[in-house]
């Protein structure tokens, strides 16, 4: 042990040994690696080893001692052979530097022997290099003489060839022979772009002015050649007329010439080929009016026909004559047609416009599927383009090459299309009203929406179609307007126009101006309809609409809902279609809310309607004597009557607006929100108390069940008469059983005795916490309380008021300190509850107050009065009180209890 623990450490091995009572103590990582080398299963090997544990487990008893002798000599021969281990390990560590240091010897000597035949190498390398360079030297002076004597002799041979190439075109052109020229000519050209590096010398200059002078020449013998060969003198007149096999050779010529020159004499020969259409159709012709205008194309038909079978051999193919001929036409067509258009502007109607417009458009169809178009990049395009218009490689995919050409001529006059639009919308929008008088047959209509609604929309489709293959630019833009405008006028003359109205005699002169307001103002639809609805209500005899007048006005309701979709729809492809300057430009909002506000109207006139049904049998509740009711039975007749107006009045409804239920469905909910508060006023002016101040028990439990009645028939009204029971929605479900439920309850305070005063107010504030002064003096009306005694139980309900709102407000405030947050959006929501009671009147004030504190712990009826609390943080005093607060709550009760 005493070695091993004196024996040197292997570098980075173990991190930590120390050395104490002969044990050798490695750290946690070294007893990992060493487990993971040599794996034992041996106890005496754990790092835990208790030698008293291990003796004690081979030997557990006495018995067992028997064999100690054996185990002691076992681990005698364990340790004799770790012993000799051990020794054999140290006694090799000894030789081990004797034989490093001759390993080390051998390795030096090999390096000095490679080191030494490398210089070897080195040198026999550098003596084979010179040898290599004394024998080449010679070689390469050869080579640079061969390049140089080479380039001498092909710059001779070039200088040779341009000095007779010079020559031989003389002669060739005196004799014009055209076909004869082109090799040389090409050749020469190449040969003197060779000699332009040496352009300082003289000779060569002078030549490459020979060469520069002969194509010059070449090109004006051509020219005149070319003017010679298709000029109208006769024949005898002109001795160097060339053959048409001539003119080929000559083209081939030119194309190797400058290509200004090729250009030049495609110019005056198209102006040549065009001269007989420029004469033909002068404008002042009569064959050059647009009736004709298929003659103009009918001419360069013939004409081209004529050309390529005559002249097709002549040209080149890649000079595209045909092409530049039709192009050209093209052009000098679109300038006579605007130049003609704008002299005679006031002969023209849009059924010549349209002719004109169709004929150019099938012409420039035909000229996009017989020409590539290949010429148009340099002429049209680039000319389009200069001018700011879109040209016709800007052109999106499926439109014809030649689009516009000449077509683009037509465009400044497309407002007599328009106009003629304008009046075809007009006599079509005078027959829609004559329709819209006649009385409609509704058991043979197959759809809720007029027919002639559909026609409109159809006949823009046709229009938008029709414009957009004319102009998808300022034409398309104007046609949206008279869109607009017709859109207007099929809301006023037809839908509304058509609307079934009450005419009471006694209003006749106010009603007929409150109709002609609505004809003439659509933007002041809703406002004018208020004043008819009123007129109705406040004036006459009440008049009520037959069952066909009802689906009528369903019709026109679901036509307004029809005409709002498709006008959105027209909207989009509007702006689908028209170029993007105009996108923004197209806005039909105005029109969408003219069809909304009919849509309004409509629902407003079968509500009105449905009131007015109701309006005897609440008349007659008013007058039922309710004190001298002495038994309770069924419902009274006054609630079977208004039952009976609902099945009589609400199918028909419901079943005409079977496709617009969302509709449906809002003339429930805005029918109750008028009518609860109308059946409430009602409620107010019933008398239920004896003559001597008592309560009639009976007669309140009668109307309270009339109540109940009503409530019921309510909720069911969306699907009275319906053999399909159809669940009412919930939120219509709610406001009816809010409001009616508020009915019930002033039934039950007015069956509150008034003794004691202050049980009587606590219930009325617990039944009705929204409750207002104004109703609850209406309630005191019922009990028949006499004024002095109102006044007493007024002041009583103030103080109680008062404290339940101070109560509310301390807590509100409490919590608001505890949250460190403010509530002003609620006190603004208080706030306009506030304005809402002043001008909607006291029910919808009771319902917004209500839905407003519906999330608080506070009472109602506190909240209506400590609206102060809400709206910031109030100001404290030094024990926290919140004077702000306090200060509004008096101002409110003020204004509460004048």
């Amino acid at each position: 042990m005493s070695e091993a623990a004196v024996a040197p450490e292997a570098d980075g091995a173990v991190t930590e040994r120390m050395v104490a009572n002969n044990k050798i103590h490695f750290s946690k990582e070294v007893k990992q690696v060493i487990d993971k080398v040599l794996k034992t299963d041996d106890p005496m090997d754990a790092p835990d080893f208790n030698t008293v544990d291990y003796i004690n487990q081979l030997f557990p008893n006495e018995q067992s001692l028997v064999g100690i002798d054996e185990t002691i000599q076992k681990m005698q021969c364990e340790v004799s052979l770790i012993d000799d281990n051990i020794r054999s390990v140290v006694r090799g560590q000894t030789n081990t530097g004797q034989d490093g240091q001759v390993a080390l010897c051998e390795a030096q000597k090999v390096i000095s022997s490679l080191f030494s035949h490398i210089i070897d190498v080195k040198s026999r390398a550098e003596r084979t290099e010179e040898m290599v360079k004394e024998i080449t030297r010679d070689i390469k002076q050869l080579d640079c003489a061969k390049r140089n004597l080479t380039a001498a002799i092909t710059t001779l041979n070039h200088l040779h060839m341009l000095v007779g190439g010079i020559d031989s075109l003389n002669k060739l052109i005196e004799r014009r022979s055209y076909g004869e020229i082109l090799n040389p000519l090409q050749a020469i050209t190449e040969v003197n772009q060779h000699f332009q590096q040496f352009s300082d010398i003289e000779e060569i200059k002078n030549l490459s002015q020979s060469v520069d002078k002969i194509q010059v020449t070449l090109a004006q013998q051509i020219t005149e050649d070319f003017k010679d060969a298709f000029s109208a003198k006769p024949a005898g007149q002109n001795q160097h007329r060339l053959g048409l096999n001539q003119l080929a050779d000559a083209c081939k010529v030119m194309s190797v010439l400058d290509p200004k020159v090729k250009k030049e004499l495609l110019k005056w020969f198209i102006a040549q080929q065009l001269e007989e259409y420029m004469h033909l159709f002068h404008e002042n012709q009569d064959i050059a009016w647009l009736d004709k205008i298929d003659k103009r194309y009918a001419w360069l038909k013939r004409h081209l026909l004529e050309f390529e079978d005559k002249y097709g051999p002549v040209f080149p193919l890649d000079w595209e004559v045909s092409e530049r001929i039709t192009v050209e036409f093209c052009r000098q067509t679109r300038d006579q047609l605007s130049q003609i258009m704008a002299k005679r502007s006031n002969e023209i109607d849009v059924r010549l416009l349209l002719f004109a417009i169709n004929k150019t458009q099938a012409f420039e169809q035909l000229l996009s599927k017989r020409f590539t178009g290949v010429t148009l990049g340099a002429t049209a395009t680039d000319q389009a383009r200069a001018l700011g218009e879109p040209s016709v490689a800007d052109a999106p995919m499926g439109v014809t090459i030649f689009h516009d050409q000449i077509g683009q001529c037509f465009k400044p006059h497309l407002d007599i299309y328009i106009r003629s639009i304008d009046r075809n919308l007009a006599e079509l929008m005078d027959k829609f009203v004559e329709m819209s008088r006649e009385p409609f047959k509704f058991a043979e209509s197959k759809t809720t929406v007029y027919p002639s609604s559909g026609d409109l929309f159809v006949f823009y489709k046709k229009c938008m179609v029709q414009c957009n293959q004319l102009s998808n630019e300022q034409p398309m833009y104007d046609l949206a307007l008279v869109f607009k405008k017709y859109l207007r006028e099929y809301a006023a003359k037809v839908l509304e126009g058509s609307t079934p109205k009450l005419v009471p005699t006694t209003t006749g002169s106010s009603l007929g101006k409150s109709v002609s307001l609505l004809t003439r103002d659509m933007q002041n639809l809703s406002t004018a309809a208020g004043q008819v609805f009123h007129n109705f209500l406040k004036e006459g005899d009440t008049q009520r609409f037959s069952r066909d007048d009802l689906m009528r006005i369903c019709y026109v309701l679901t036509t307004g809902e029809y005409c709002l979709e498709t006008v959105q729809q027209l909207e989009d492809k509007l702006k689908e279609k028209v170029t993007s300057a105009y996108v923004s430009k197209i806005d039909m909002s105005e029109e969408k809310d003219v069809f909304h506000r009919i849509i309004s109207n409509c629902i407003q006139l079968l509500i009105q309607d449905l009131e007015a049904g109701c309006e005897a049998s609440l008349q007659a509740m008013s007058k039922v004597q309710w004190q001298h009711i002495n038994n309770v039975g069924d419902q009274s007749a006054f609630i079977s009557s208004i039952c009976a107006n609902f099945k009589q009045t609400v199918p028909t409804i419901r079943d005409t607006l079977a496709s617009s239920r969302k509709y449906f469905t809002q003339f429930c909910h805005r029918f109750v929100a008028a009518f609860i508060p109308k059946f409430i006023n009602v409620l107010y002016r019933c008398k239920l108390t004896l003559s001597d101040g008592s309560n009639n028990v009976l007669g309140c439990e009668q109307l309270l069940l009339d109540t109940h009645s009503l409530k019921t028939a309510l909720l069911e009204l969306p699907s009275v008469g319906s053999s399909v029971n159809r669940k009412a929605p919930t939120s219509y479900t709610k406001v009816v059983v809010k409001d009616m439920t508020r009915a019930e309850m002033i039934i039950k305070v007015v069956m509150t005795p008034v003794q004691p005063p202050a049980h009587f107010t606590q219930q009325v504030l617990k039944l009705l916490p929204d409750i207002t002064i104004a109703e609850y003096q209406k309630i005191l009306d019922m009990k028949a309380v006499k004024r002095v005694d109102q006044l007493q139980l007024i002041d009583l309900f103030k103080h109680t008021a008062s404290a339940a709102a101070v109560s509310g407000l301390i807590e509100t405030t409490a919590a608001d300190e505890d949250a460190q947050c403010s509530e002003a959006p609620a006190a603004g929501a208080v706030a306009a509850t506030e304005e809402s009671e002043q001008s909607m009147g006291t029910a919808e004030s009771s319902s917004i107050t209500s839905t407003t504190t519906a999330s608080s712990s506070t009472p109602k009826r506190a909240f209506i009065f400590s609206v102060g609390s809400f709206t910031g943080s109030a100001d404290k005093n030094a024990d926290g009180s919140s004077q702000t607060g306090i200060r509004k709550l008096e101002s409110l009760l003020k204004k509460r209890f004048p």
